[in-house]
């Protein structure tokens, strides 16, 4: 990578603000299209939109059970599927799908999940917004080599051309490993995906992703929509090549070597919006109220969701949750913006439409294809429709700015020639950028120069404020992923609990994190 130049011709951000480090044309390439990332466009024909039922992820069913735990087996592995009509596409896959099988676990019950790799790379598992020890986070150098390597596995050479990207011994084991993710956490909307440094944008666009849903009490003593009606959407956007396989500019096919082609650098944007491993699809609704478990996995494209036509009134989308669980009361919106690795639960209640409504959900940040995303066709017949968002959904702590322990800044922005940087300096692992003490609570203050997802593994946080003002429409409840706008200043507090030992903060465009925009927080 050290041959190619940063900054490709086209890249673009969302915003349109200037940086002073940036020429004026090749300010005016970043800013040209007016979101993250570069389109990149499929080689075949694409379905027309709405022709394909919406799949939903199987539930994996624990190999055994005892008194405190439950006890899963995934086997990740290629898998011929065919995600577009006619047409075979090969995948990495989690159980042979994509998504992979969605993992369902309790708070306070312990969830053990062994991967077994048959895939002809190492992999890395990480549970994002999991509450996690350190051996079971998903370290990115953590790798787990296919079942009968001997260790020289491809993808295991070290980063050339990348300061700090240097190949460092990691927890390495060959075949399977096991995670224990404890379950002290409330009930939330997670997901399971590749972390291998320099490779997750690859892995995760071939494949590499599942949701893990945890429940709780609390939760389920509420009237909300349950069983067929609380559905899992996974957003994903992707390109094809004229096989039908799976188009990725990655500078080396083999991904031996990591990283985009200079002109992706700042992401990779599909022209195919797939939900549920699912081009368009569609979906045959009751007149009654669904929990939508939106998830965007998408490597760099955010989206602003809308119904339409919106209902009667406005106020389409109930969010009764975000990434780290349920709010303390609902919240109304019209349109919803979700950047990558961001969960939103909502509820839509599809009986404020007459019978026989076509309702699409719309991407507003999207163009010609990529501005739709789904369609609910709304029944005629009668049902019974018990569920109800009650005003008052949780209970949270909030936590106090005044009594925080210390105050960090996080400055994401570019390198001067090559990757991305976290204050300054491109990932090397090992180097910690904070030592939080167990038990604390900080600011962190995270500052941008274009657009960066930032996400923070361990411990959920709340958005304290956004540009020196309140949080924004979409900050509320407990966080673990913040969208970060071009020229931006947000400010979070975070408290760190129960587990000690090295996590990460990084950038969740996966491009942007395979070029070096991460470091490491050690919990002391």
């Amino acid at each position: 990578m050290n041959r190619r130049r940063f900054l490709g011709a086209g890249a673009s951000v969302l915003g349109a603000g200037a940086l002073a480090a940036v020429s004026v044309p090749a300010a005016a390439r970043l800013f040209a299209e007016g979101h993250p990332g570069r389109l990149l466009s499929s080689d075949l024909d694409l379905p027309g939109p709405f022709q394909i039922p919406l799949p939903v992820p199987a539930v994996l069913q624990p190999v055994r059970t005892d008194g405190t735990a439950d006890y899963y087996e995934i086997t990740q592995r290629v898998a011929a599927l065919e995600i577009l009509p006619g047409v075979k596409t090969e995948a990495w896959t989690y159980g042979g799908t994509f998504p992979g099988p969605t993992v369902v676990t309790r708070s306070g019950r312990t969830a053990v999940v062994k991967h077994r790799n048959e895939l002809p790379v190492p992999s890395v598992v990480h549970l994002h917004g999991g509450h996690t020890p350190a051996d079971s986070d998903g370290y990115p150098v953590d790798l787990l080599l296919p079942v009968g390597s001997s260790g020289a596995a491809r993808g295991m050479s070290d980063m050339p051309g990348m300061p700090g990207m240097q190949h460092t011994a990691g927890r390495t084991e060959t075949g399977e490993r096991t995670h224990t993710y404890p379950g002290r956490q409330r009930a939330a909307t997670l997901w399971y995906h590749d972390h291998r440094m320099g490779f997750t944008g690859p892995g995760v666009w071939r494949g590499l992703a599942g949701f893990h849903l945890v429940h709780d009490d609390e939760e389920n003593a509420l009237p909300l929509p349950r069983g067929e009606r609380d559905l899992p959407l996974m957003l994903t956007d992707r390109a094809f090549a004229d096989d039908g396989s799976f188009l990725y500019p990655a500078i080396d096919d083999s991904l031996a070597e990591p990283g985009v082609t200079d002109d992706y650098m700042n992401g990779v944007l599909g022209d195919v919006i797939l939900v549920n491993g699912a081009p368009w699809p569609r979906l045959d609704v009751d007149r009654a109220r669904y929990r939508l478990r939106l998830l965007n996995a998408s490597n760099v494209r955010p989206y602003r969701l809308q119904l339409d036509p919106q209902p009667s009134g406005g106020d389409a989308l109930v969010q009764i949750g975000s990434d780290g669980g349920l709010l303390a009361a609902p919240i109304t919106h019209d349109a919803l913006e979700i950047a990558p690795a961001e969960r939103f639960d909502i509820v839509v209640d599809f009986s404020r439409y007459a019978p026989g409504t076509s309702v699409r959900l719309l991407n507003r940040f999207g163009r010609g294809r990529t501005a739709e995303v789904m369609r609910f066709d709304v029944s005629g017949k009668q049902v019974r429709d018990d569920s109800t968002v009650p005003a008052k959904l949780s209970t949270i702590e909030e936590l106090d700015a005044s009594a925080v322990d210390v105050k960090r800044k996080f400055i994401f922005r570019r390198s001067g020639g090559y990757g991305w940087t976290i204050n300054g300096d491109l990932y090397r692992p090992g180097r910690d950028l904070a030592r939080p003490a167990l038990g604390s609570t900080e600011l962190w203050r995270f500052t941008s120069d274009l657009h960066h997802p930032v996400h923070v593994h361990l411990n959920h946080f709340q958005v304290l404020s956004r540009n020196g003002r309140a949080p924004g429409p979409y900050d509320d409840g407990w966080k673990d992923t913040v969208d970060l706008r071009p020229a931006e200043a947000v400010e979070v507090l975070v408290r760190f609990t129960d587990y000690q030992g090295t996590y990460m903060i990084h950038c969740h465009n996966l491009e942007h994190e395979d070029m070096a925009m991460m470091a490491d927080f050690t919990v002391r």
